[in-house]
């Protein structure tokens, strides 16, 4: 299906208007009952998990969080491990819960136990301040943590856990993934290859309006590097035939055809840093560089970096095709090379996508706390839930509404821990009938 089709056919959904909500089963309003019976109780959770710095180089805080979580998912009846990674790869692990039966849909929930702000970040503890709270990580995404964990107990109280399948995945490096992604994200692709539906509790981003929305596509991170060289001389001859145009000029060309020539909707192709001369230097780990070079000098060497973001795979195969063709359309005297290197792929918007989404938004409705529209791509960045999706229907962007992600002061709405809880406890158990 097209992508302006799927948008087409959520309007046809009543998903981006509203909708009159539809009774709930008497099994339903009670699961719905321990989800609120319990909001104290999640809350205290919630405040424990902020209140420990788990920063993804903070490997022991990262791990202490896990043990944490793991500990509520053992009071349910899961299965958990901690999962390892290599000690060269420099990342604390992954925890990982699992429930095995034959009922209904086979699910796999995602959340991520680390945060941006490392133990000298200024970002302070745990603070409530009426409705809202601040804190590390409350809302990226310790939040979502646990509207996964209050929607199962809610389920596990009402006895509607059993055979089910549902497995989740925290993982301990969302933030900053470690490399290589095939191995730090191996788990998560098997996991997805063994389900039917997976959803991420990534923060939700609210519509204008200010209500909750779901993520069913999300761009793609790949990287770039753009090596320009020229022919080195005095700047009096640049242009001529002997001297050439130099590397700074080719640079210049083949950004600007970029620009020029790559424009449509939800593809973005940014030059993050440039370095250009006669003698230039950058370094990955430190992402810093130098150049030397004189005004009456040709420069010979020119290295770009920069990111390139996509919505689907055939998206990214013609940008990267027609980037390459203009790299390879040199002016005089000189040569370029673009290398590229793939991220996160993307999660495109597909019909299955769009109907997890449309059963989340009747979960939601039914509950009385409305439908859910589909938030436009372009507005999220990457994440977990796109090592799955290649695999598996997924849906995105189901934890708490929050603002200010990544900075000192980053907050929630209480009331959204709640009210994700009760939404997931009702999909869950519509899935898993």
């Amino acid at each position: 299906m097209r992508l302006s089709r799927l948008f087409v056919s959520l309007f046809a959904a009543g998903l981006m208007g509203g909708a009159a909500a539809q009774s709930l089963t008497p099994e339903e309003e009670r699961i719905v009952a321990t989800v609120k019976a319990n909001s104290g109780k999640a809350l205290e959770l919630l405040e424990k998990s902020v209140n420990i710095n788990s920063g993804t180089m903070n490997h022991a805080g990262v791990r202490e969080v896990g043990k944490l979580f793991r500990a509520e998912f053992d009071k349910l009846g899961f299965k958990t491990q901690w999962i390892d990674m290599p000690k060269e790869m420099q990342r604390a692990g992954h925890l990982v819960a699992t429930r095995q039966g034959k009922q209904g849909k086979r699910v796999m929930m995602i959340g991520h136990l680390d945060t941006v702000f490392e133990p000298d970040s200024p970002m302070q503890k745990w603070e409530r301040i009426g409705d809202r709270a601040r804190g590390q990580g409350v809302n990226d995404m310790k939040g979502g943590n646990v509207i996964i964990l209050e929607a199962l107990r809610a389920l596990h109280s009402a006895g509607a856990l059993e055979n089910t399948s549902i497995s989740v995945i925290f993982t301990g490096d969302e933030e900053n993934a470690g490399e290589p992604k095939e191995i730090s994200r191996r788990d998560m692709v098997e996991m997805a290859k063994r389900s039917d539906v997976a959803l991420a509790y990534e923060a939700t981003v609210p519509d204008q309006q200010g209500k909750a929305t779901g993520t069913i596509g999300r761009r793609s991170s790949t990287s770039w590097q753009l090596e320009v060289k020229g022919k080195q001389g005095h700047s009096s001859g640049i242009f001529s035939q002997s001297a050439g145009y130099g590397a700074v000029y080719e640079a210049a060309r083949i950004l600007d055809a970029f620009r020029q020539q790559l424009q449509e909707p939800n593809l973005t192709y940014n030059p993050g840093v440039i370095l250009g001369g006669t003698d230039i230097g950058y370094d990955d780990t430190s992402a810093k560089g130098s150049a030397f070079g004189k005004s009456n000098v040709i420069a010979n060497a020119t290295v770009v970096k920069g990111d390139l973001r996509f919505l689907t795979p055939e998206q990214g195969e013609q940008a990267r095709a027609r980037m390459r063709t203009i790299v390879a359309q040199n002016l005089p005297g000189t040569s370029a090379t673009i290398k590229f290197q793939d991220g996160y792929p993307p999660m495109a918007p597909t019909a299955g996508n769009l109907k997890v989404l449309e059963l989340y938004s009747k979960a939601s409705a039914d509950a009385g706390l409305g439908p859910i529209a589909a938030l436009p791509p372009g507005l999220r960045g990457a994440g977990d839930i796109q090592f799955a999706a290649p695999y598996v229907d997924s849906l995105d962007g189901l934890g708490a509404i929050g603002r200010g992600a990544h900075a000192p002061g980053e907050d929630l709405d209480i009331r959204s821990i709640e009210q994700g809880a009760i939404r997931t406890a009702i999909l869950l158990y519509r899935l898993t009938r």
